[in-house]
């Protein structure tokens, strides 16, 4: 009985089944058809011969033994690992700040250029990105030209390892804060008015309407893309790392992803590069699954 009348609820809600499948192929074809493509992680992969025909790695896990063999392992994950630890406590708040703050703001013209203006830096790429760093920090770039006209040395921002983190979180944050902060203005959006018209009866403040209201409210959006940054800590991209990186930062820049990238495509060993990334991804699976049940057994508030 039950599976006919569920059986009845999808024939009578078909049309809404048909608009979801161009989405379901394509999760299909390109999310999870690729993934038998991880078999190159137990394998010695040779090209001519193919993911199916290519042998299996004696031992079954060498790839894996051998990255933590390697002298570079340790330092990609402290690096990996340090990045996305300040990125999370730096960049995350930000975009919520920002919300709050765009939300204030009750001439509907000017909030929308600021959050155009906010945004558009997304839409850049790593490379564009590089490029304005090297304008605005290298040492004949635009902050080296104010320090040095006032008397100042010039200072090696691009070069110096200590530079290397500041620089990376603070253009991400002026990359990724408008766009990230699109989520939290929605919920904002999404709150009845008749809480602010009580409050304001109450004599409430700006600051206590923010502190009382509009916090509380966006708890738990809050939570579940803390639980999805957590998540996707370890999955640092390597395209603005790897163009940061110069002879004298790599002690600080090499991340696990640069790692593969290098040792992927540029010295062609598909299957050591190919355990790597998969290590990597199943530790981002498995924090994923505590910040989930950490979340749902203090806030009741989960993802699954």
């Amino acid at each position: 009985m039950k599976k006919k009348r569920n059986l009845k609820k999808i024939l009578r809600s078909w049309q809404l089944y048909v608009l979801l499948l161009p989405a379901a192929v394509w999760i299909i074809v390109f999310a999870y058809y690729p993934m038998y493509g991880l078999l190159i992680a137990f394998k010695d992969f040779k090209i001519r011969e193919g993911i199916i025909s290519s042998p299996w790695a004696e031992p079954l896990f060498k790839h894996f033994a051998q990255f933590f063999q390697t002298s570079i392992a340790v330092t990609a994950i402290k690096n990996t690992v340090v990045l996305s630890l300040l990125s999370l406590f730096i960049t995350f708040p930000i975009p919520i700040i920002f919300a709050l703050l765009l939300n204030q703001v009750k001439n509907g013209k000017i909030r929308k250029a600021v959050q155009t203006i906010s945004y558009a830096p997304y839409f850049l790429s790593s490379v564009i990105i590089i490029s304005i760093i090297s304008l605005l920090f290298s040492t004949e770039g635009l902050i080296n030209n104010i320090i040095t006209s006032l008397g100042g040395k010039a200072i090696f921002f691009t070069s110096l390892a200590e530079w290397f983190r500041p620089l990376y979180i603070g253009s991400g944050i002026w990359q990724s804060m408008g766009f990230n902060a699109v989520i939290y203005i929605a919920a904002l959006l999404s709150i009845s008015p008749d809480y602010y018209e009580a409050a304001t009866l109450d004599g409430a403040s700006i600051f206590q309407k923010i502190k009382y209201i509009e916090i509380p409210l966006l708890m738990p959006t809050i939570i579940l893309m803390l639980i999805l940054t957590v998540g996707n800590i370890m999955n640092v991209g390597y395209e603005k790392a790897y163009l940061m990186q110069n002879g004298t930062n790599t002690m600080v820049s090499e991340l696990i992803s640069t790692y593969v990238y290098k040792a992927g495509l540029q010295s062609a060993q598909y299957s050591f590069a190919t355990a790597v990334g998969l290590f990597n991804s199943v530790v981002n699976f498995i924090i994923l699954l505590l910040s989930n049940a950490i979340a749902k057994r203090f806030s009741d508030i989960s993802i699954f």
